[in-house]
């Protein structure tokens, strides 16, 4: 099955692109505001992918993530500022808690909306300095159920795309400008094949995250496989290009200095949130 985007998907794509482009380096409180003035947050499922996708692409540091993919899902509407959701059953590893004016709980008995500030939220560091990871200590034992929504894995797949993205063209500016015995390092078999493999996993990631939005939106019975997938496609993806990705920047990959830094720990971030692709094909297997 050949699949494209429409020409209001594709507009809307260059429009988040533009617009991300435009706020990048302002303050937090600035690009939190623009996204949810456009009206961003309220996006459909695959729509909101696109976004995501884009967001990670610029390594977003807004709480547009999980206010979009862990809150809403679990609530049924926006939150009153920004949100998240704990629903792990541990209140561990919780994004975005320690900054949330709204915190879904998910319980045995259904869902529970909790002001952020009564909370007892502590933040922890995180391999990206970027995301804000907490736990929530004020939870009691057997208080929590767990039940990740699909599209809080969707969410995490199309980010963890969008920061691979950005760390191939990265790498692909790099190994066209930089020289080796005389030639530039791209013209070269092997950085040929590395950056073929870095593509074609992300765009085997890519399809299985859009399949993914495209059976939440239509409330598929395969969306909870589907999401599985997708998280399982995205980590399997960052893994290999951050793994060629950091190798064909060389030394130059290591250093703070350098941007590929955020995009390498934003795909690796997106991966170990919310299970690794292992865990989510050992999910696979058991559904």
């Amino acid at each position: 099955m050949e699949f494209e985007l429409d020409e209001d998907q594709q507009l809307l794509r260059r429009t988040v692109r533009e617009t991300v482009a435009k706020v990048r380096g302002r303050p937090e409180e600035q690009q939190w505001n623009t996204y949810r003035r456009l009206g961003w947050l309220e996006a459909p499922p695959f729509e909101l992918a696109l976004i995501l996708e884009e967001l990670g692409y610029a390594a977003d540091p807004t709480p547009f993530l999980a206010t979009a993919t862990w809150f809403a899902p679990l609530t049924g509407r926006l939150p009153a500022g920004s949100g998240t959701a704990v629903f792990d059953g541990t209140g561990r590893y919780v994004l975005d808690a320690d900054r949330a004016d709204e915190v879904a709980l998910l319980t045995p008995d259904g869902v529970v909306v909790v002001p952020g500030a009564e909370l007892a939220v502590r933040r922890i560091p995180a391999l990206d300095p970027n995301l804000h990871l907490a736990h929530v200590e004020a939870v009691e034992a057997g208080a929590l159920a767990e039940g990740v929504p699909d599209l809080a894995l969707t969410g995490l797949a199309a980010t963890a795309v969008g920061a691979c993205r950005r760390i191939l063209d990265l790498t692909l500016d790099h190994v066209k400008q930089r020289v080796q015995f005389g030639r530039p390092l791209g013209s070269f078999q092997a950085v040929k094949h590395k950056a073929a493999d870095m593509h074609v996993a992300i765009e085997r990631a890519r399809a299985l995250t859009h399949f993914s939005a495209l059976t939440i939106a239509e409330d598929d019975p395969r969306r909870t496989r589907a999401a599985h997938m997708a998280k399982a496609a995205a980590g399997e993806c960052q893994r290999l290009v951050f793994r060629h990705g950091l190798q064909l920047f060389g030394a130059m990959g290591f250093t703070w200095e350098n941007e590929l830094q955020y995009h390498l720990k934003r795909a690796q971030a997106c991966d170990l949130l919310l299970g690794t692709a292992s865990a989510h094909r050992k999910a696979l297997l058991a559904s």
